[in-house]
């Protein structure tokens, strides 16, 4: 992966970790932990991770796991925000102009979604909850499809025949959204 840092201390403890040993509310702390480490300006903290460190800690997880996860009020913007911001830094060359919106089921936000915008401008991709571009498909997704799509784990067609994603516009566009990032583990 590009700009990938040295194996610091840090990854290598995030590594140890036997992430299928942690149940749910465990695993829930260890990133609540991470992230109040972050806050409390110590260095250890989830975006000093590696890219290949931080996915690999989502692909470990169950799907129980993720789903505590994306239901913790604070972490879950915490998480997708992480999320986003190394799609930005992970947009393969050549990926295609484009705009879409995000609406995760479940959320806080007035119709129980959390939403999100991407847009990807010459050859730059970023990510926020301003939504101020016209998209080209709006992707109703639950949390967790979403983490398990973006690091590899779930086929986001095979999620849309199974009703689990919704699109309105640009269904071929959404399909290959994933094949623009290198995000998956080593």
């Amino acid at each position: 992966m590009p700009d990938e840092p040295e194996l610091g201390a840090f990854d290598a403890f995030a590594r140890s970790i036997d992430i299928g040993k942690l149940d749910p509310g465990q695993f829930v702390r260890l990133i609540e932990t991470m992230d109040m480490l972050g806050k409390a300006g110590t260095g250890v903290e989830l975006s000093a991770l590696r890219t290949s460190t931080f996915i690999r800690i989502i692909e470990q997880a169950s799907v129980t796991q993720l789903d505590a996860l994306m239901a913790h009020a604070v972490l879950r913007p915490v998480v997708l925000a992480e999320l986003f911001e190394r799609m930005g830094r992970h947009v393969k060359p050549g990926a295609p102009d484009l705009v879409l919106h995000w609406r995760f089921t479940g959320g806080c936000e007035a119709g129980g979604y959390d939403r999100y915008q991407t847009v990807i401008e010459n050859g730059q991709c970023s990510s926020g909850i301003v939504q101020d571009r016209d998209p080209r498909a709006t992707v109703t997704i639950v949390p967790t499809d979403f983490l398990k799509v973006a690091t590899g784990n779930a086929s986001a067609p095979l999620l849309f025949l199974r009703g689990r994603v919704k699109v309105k516009g640009d269904i071929p566009c959404v399909a290959n959204f994933p094949n623009h990032f290198d995000l998956s583990s080593p």
